[in-house]
């Protein structure tokens, strides 16, 4: 039987999230790939918690996806204290996944489309994978063109994924860019699976740092981030978690309530 049908999703800070491990969405890409569907598994941190209460087009794209996995240590943190069964390995970023995620693929013959990064970084990334992983088959595409849905450019973007035939199309464009992208194009793209994935050719191309992976298990990869990159990053990381702890303390208050009441009817 697919995995897909043992997967349980909890409702956490306004959202839906399904507490996956690195391996358990390898596996759940190759059943979908297996059974020939088309899914978006996308992902939530603090920056697209903020992005989903504050962009109707962002809700519409979570609404949109099939799966969400957890990309965020305060999001397993705040599950832990509302009750949730959710532990550190159902943390997943793509620092973390994109190396297991592309062994997966190279194993499996699958083929990847990289849409994103700047002119080259997608390239050189992909020159990296190869070496590592000689059987991988990957095309990309840098993301700086005019990504407007009716756009010469766009279209013959959509034309190369369609001619290529992938079974994993990666969008790392940025936030909410990508999301975005993805909604417009959705009906047009030939995939079996759609991940939004953020800067995570970058991180094998080194444009962008890695945080050190010891700082992703105490949660402070943010912290790295900031000061890797203060003048983009600013808000994000210090303005922005302060709504989601907004968002956690209604999800604790109603907690307490729904005990209270429960206690008070026994």
């Amino acid at each position: 039987m697919s995995i897909t049908n043992f997967l349980t999703f909890y409702n956490l800070l306004g959202v839906k999230v399904w507490p996956l491990t690195i391996a358990e969405l390898n596996a759940l890409i190759k059943s979908v790939i297996e059974e020939g569907h088309k899914s978006i598994i996308s992902n939530h941190n603090i920056h697209s918690l903020y992005l989903f209460h504050h962009d109707p087009k962002m809700r519409e794209f979570y609404g949109s996806s099939h799966y969400i996995h957890i990309d965020g240590m305060p999001i397993i943190l705040f599950g832990r204290i509302l009750g949730l069964p959710v532990t550190r390995s159902q943390r997943v970023t793509y620092a973390d996944w994109i190396w297991p995620l592309i062994e997966e693929a190279a194993k499996n013959d699958w083929r990847i489309f990289y849409l994103g990064s700047k002119p080259g970084v997608a390239n050189r990334g992909a020159d990296i994978l190869r070496f590592k992983f000689p059987e991988l088959n990957i095309a990309t595409m840098h993301g700086y063109y005019d990504a407007s849905p009716d756009s010469e450019e766009n279209l013959a973007v959509l034309k190369k994924i369609k001619e290529y035939k992938p079974h994993i199309l990666m969008v790392g464009m940025g936030m909410p860019r990508q999301e975005h992208w993805i909604l417009d194009n959705l009906d047009k793209l030939e995939a079996n699976i759609i991940l939004p994935s953020g800067a995570c050719i970058d991180y094998v191309a080194g444009a962008v740092p890695t945080p050190p992976r010891f700082l992703g298990k105490l949660g402070l990869e943010w912290l790295y981030r900031l000061a890797s990159e203060p003048a983009r990053l600013w808000k994000r990381y210090l303005i922005e978690p302060w709504f989601v702890l907004f968002l956690f303390i209604k999800d604790f208050l109603m907690k307490i309530s729904t005990f209270m009441n429960s206690e008070y009817q026994n």
